[in-house]
């Protein structure tokens, strides 16, 4: 995948909407008014040069949303082709692209797959194309409730859900059974903890200085009801925090005791995604929060030799731990949303071509072939989806629950700021709540610097 050629376009000199308040993209609103000026950017195609082209910026997969684009292209009836662009893997790097390019307003960011906790800063000032009423209307319609809350800012819907996902509670049935927990009721952080101490093994969670950190740290607060957030519309020095809180005193214990006991393996302070999984396959495998992708990728293990069979006949899934026993989980939400540059010439037809990508037929098959879950209620019912995702209805109800990282135009500051007080967890205590608050805010006043 790689950018099409396109012939250079003078691009527009127009300032792009102001964010409000000290917003995280003033920074690059110097950069954009430059690429302005040097940019080349393409033209998208015109009457004379065949179909209109449009170009999806799109995050790393297995190949699936270009298969995609090339479906909706031939779908399309020489309306308007699909080229795909790939964008950097980590989803850092992806916004700090597309931020300076849409506030340079690059007119090729026609169709963009967007990382929900980075879409509040794209929308407040007026980077994204509105969304048209009727393809709002198409799109949402039998879509789970955490993918919509993600795609949508100040109660207006700015982008369209794709594809969606969450993490589960991973098990091995055997050492469940000894433990004595019965994993058909949903079972708590602490029995966990109890878990692994009685049966000397190790829970696979992601204390890596990472975005994973914000992840675990936001499931935590909402799981007890709690935002991180309490005004996430407010300007920058307005901004309320609730870290330093009753939820708070809780998450910090619970991630305090798992670090500081050693809980977590040897590995805590490097424990991604990856290495969680790693460990969940060797000897001390217990249990583990991780997104769904785990499962296709220990049948790939097992294929290739590199795991006992054993371990993927012990694995078992449920729903994410609760904080508390008498009130329900709110599980991760990660996934892609797709959004429309304000910039682009051609957002009716991005939008069209929207329509068709997002189509559930379509995300089953992106499900199958690439491991991302679909938005679409309707693309759970596939029985191929069934087949190959055996706790695929457990994926659909953690996304019914799922909640949004913080939504506001700065969550950068705010993830950036939790991953800096909140890891090594064997560090983390009774006073981290309060100083991460208080250092978060000061940044958010201009005060302190990340």
């Amino acid at each position: 995948m790689s950018d099409p050629a396109r012939s250079p376009a003078p691009l527009p000199l127009r300032a792009p909407a102001a964010p409000r308040g000290r917003g995280p993209l003033n920074r690059l609103l110097a950069a954009g008014a430059a690429l302005m000026l040097a940019a080349t950017l393409a033209s998208c195609g015109s009457a004379d040069s065949g179909p209109v082209e449009l170009t999806w910026y799109i995050n790393p997969d297995n190949g699936g949303q270009t298969r995609i684009a090339q479906e909706c292209t031939d779908e399309a009836g020489g309306e308007y082709t699909i080229t795909t662009s790939l964008l950097p893997r980590d989803a850092a790097s992806q916004r700090e692209q597309l931020a300076r390019r849409l506030a340079a307003g690059d007119r090729s960011l026609d169709i963009m797959s967007l990382d929900p906790p980075y879409i509040p800063e794209l929308a407040e000032p007026g980077f994204l194309a509105p969304v048209p009423d009727e393809v709002a209307d198409a799109t949402t319609q039998d879509v789970v409730d955490g993918a919509l809350e993600g795609a949508t800012w100040k109660d207006e819907l700015v982008s369209v859900p794709f594809w969606a996902n969450t993490q589960l509670l991973w098990y091995r049935e055997s050492v469940a059974e000894e433990a004595g927990l019965d994993m058909s009721e949903p079972v708590t952080w602490d029995q966990l903890i109890e878990a692994v101490q009685s049966t000397d093994t190790d829970l696979g969670i992601h204390g890596i200085r990472a975005e994973s950190m914000t992840v675990w740290l936001n499931s935590l607060y909402e799981s007890q009801g709690q935002p991180i957030i309490e005004n996430p519309e407010a300007p920058a020095e307005e901004t309320q925090l609730a870290l330093e809180s009753e939820a708070g005193a809780e998450a910090s214990r619970i991630i305090g005791m798992i670090g500081s006991e050693g809980l977590a393996g040897p590995g805590a302070t490097t424990q991604d995604e990856n290495v969680a999984m790693a460990q969940f396959q060797g000897d001390r495998g217990a249990f583990m929060v991780n997104w769904p992708f785990v499962y296709t990728a220990t049948q790939t293990s097992v294929d290739q030799g590199s795991v006992d069979p054993e371990v993927l006949e012990d694995m078992r899934w449920t729903t994410y731990p609760r904080v508390a026993e008498d009130q329900e989980s709110a599980p991760p939400l990660g996934g892609i949303n797709l959004g429309v540059g304000a910039s682009s010439e051609h957002p009716d037809l991005a939008y069209a071509a929207i329509q068709c990508i997002v189509d559930p037929a379509k995300q089953a098959e992106y499900f199958i072939s690439d491991g991302n879950p679909p938005s679409s209620t309707v693309a759970y019912d596939d029985p191929q989806v069934q087949e190959a995702f055996p706790m695929a209805p457990e994926i659909r109800e953690s996304l019914e629950r799922a909640v949004p990282r913080p939504q506001t135009p700065y969550y950068n500051e705010v993830s950036l700021g939790i991953q800096q007080h909140w890891t090594p967890i064997a560090d983390v205590g009774e006073a981290t709540p309060a100083e991460s608050q208080e250092f978060i805010q000061s940044v958010l006043r201009g005060e302190a610097l990340l």
